[in-house]
């Protein structure tokens, strides 16, 4: 191979892997920028997470290529583990992120979560869109537990999720407590919380004996440690 025939080849390559590495950066066009979208997560650091009442990330939540990721490999090793969730609370706004996980994993995108001493988790007060998958973990057999599901509450019209390994998109509209869920493009789940419809859904599942479960209009957005690695990335808000 000639030098300049090298060469050629060698700029190629630094500029393709320049290329997947900016697509790999959190960032936002100005048309987004414009109507009104901020970053949740800058693609580099946990800045702007923490553990639920804490104030540190947990520690098996890295950075990995631009991805928000649970290394549960870290965790064994004794890194503290846990759901990771915005410092800040929110109430009216569009989610948008994407996420994969890994073979047979589970986790989950929790919102509304409600601080206080009383309540042990994120789960316990948050509502949740299934992150899962649907092939190999058994929540995959299981009515209303499927990816994009408004978790044991309503289940997506069909299964929406790709492969493991790729990424699937995941939007969380909530706007004066109306709820509502999009995967991969499909609309999965519509209701108003707090309404007679919400309060049916909520006696019907496992959550009907919990106090405070889907009770806080406003509150923090968390990524669940379900004990199996699952990645996220490009997550943005935008407030309504």
């Amino acid at each position: 191979m000639t030098k300049r025939i090298l060469s050629t080849v060698m700029l190629i390559g630094a500029l393709s892997a320049g290329t997947t590495a900016f697509a790999q950066e959190a960032t936002l066009s100005k048309k987004e920028q414009k109507a009104g979208w901020k970053l949740l997560f800058d693609g580099k650091t946990t800045n702007g997470w923490r553990g639920y009442k804490t104030q540190e990330a947990p520690g098996a939540w890295k950075v990995e290529n631009g991805a928000l990721f649970l290394d549960t490999d870290a965790k064994k090793a004794g890194a503290k583990g846990g759901d990771i969730m915005t410092a800040e609370p929110y109430e009216n706004y569009e989610l948008e992120l994407e996420w994969k996980i890994s073979e047979g994993g589970n986790s989950g995108i929790i919102f509304s979560v409600h601080e206080d001493p009383k309540f042990g988790a994120t789960y316990q007060t948050g509502p949740e869109m299934q992150v899962l998958d649907d092939d190999k973990h058994s929540d995959g057999k299981i009515h209303k537990h499927n990816s994009g599901d408004l978790y044991d509450l309503i289940a997506a019209p069909a299964r929406y999720a790709k492969p493991v390994g790729q990424w699937n998109t995941a939007k969380i509209i909530k706007k004066d407590g109306k709820l509502t869920l999009v995967f991969n493009g499909h609309k999965t789940a519509e209701v108003t919380m707090g309404s007679e419809a919400w309060d049916k859904l909520v006696a019907g599942s496992k959550f009907k004996a919990w106090d405070g479960f889907g009770k806080f209009q406003k509150g923090h957005i968390a990524l669940q440690d379900h004990g199996d690695k699952v990645w996220y990335r490009n997550i943005k808000i935008r407030q309504l």
